[in-house]
């Protein structure tokens, strides 16, 4: 990791936004689920948990957006590494951008709109969580094939800046795992334990 120092200045203002942006992406939601989940507030506004999902679903994808466009200005600003400008690099990156759409897309078309956009949090759950393809292979395929999508994008740019911050996304969400893991668990063994006493 040092050596991508040596390419990358972390004082850009384009590498500063996207660290930014990347860091922001995931404690936004959070921050909005669990206050949501608490107080329902957002149900209450939206005359609907599943109105107020939709429009968090929103606000989550147009931030991402914002996202994908500092990690390219990041890149675009600052220099190539000659050791990655060649046909097969660019390869390794296009194949990592296809897998990363094929986890995304695939965990979207298992998840549907509320179970990717944070559903369980608004009242709305799955009558157990989902273990089919791509859940089957890997675990949160979704983060995963997110990443996989911007070191794809970094390689393929030839971009020290990219590699790094595809490390930051990786790393931020390890650490929103860590936050969410449990936190799901715990509405699912809840859900459980009602449709025991319930039976």
């Amino acid at each position: 990791m040092a050596w991508l120092l040596g390419y990358v200045n972390p004082l850009d203002p384009s590498f500063v936004a996207a660290v930014l942006a990347i860091a922001f992406n995931p404690l936004f939601w959070n921050v909005v689920a669990r206050w949501e989940q608490k107080t329902h507030r957002l149900s209450k506004a939206f005359g609907s948990p599943y109105l107020a999902c939709y429009a968090l679903g929103g606000a989550i994808l147009l931030l991402n957006l914002v996202r994908s466009h500092y990690f390219t200005q990041a890149m675009l600003s600052q220099p190539t590494m000659e050791s990655l400008d060649n046909v097969g690099a660019y390869c390794v990156g296009l194949a990592l951008l296809g897998a990363g759409a094929l986890f995304v897309l695939s965990s979207f078309s298992a998840l549907g709109f509320t179970g990717t956009f944070l559903g369980d949090y608004f009242g709305i759950l799955k009558e157990a969580r989902v273990t089919t393809f791509p859940f089957s292979v890997l675990d949160n395929p979704m983060y995963w094939g997110s990443t996989a999508n911007y070191l794809g994008w970094a390689i393929m740019h030839a971009s020290p800046a990219g590699l790094l911050l595809s490390a930051i996304v990786a790393l931020v969400y390890v650490i929103a795992v860590c936050y969410e893991e449990p936190f799901t668990a715990e509405i699912y063994r809840q859900k459980a334990a009602k449709s025991h006493k319930q039976s």
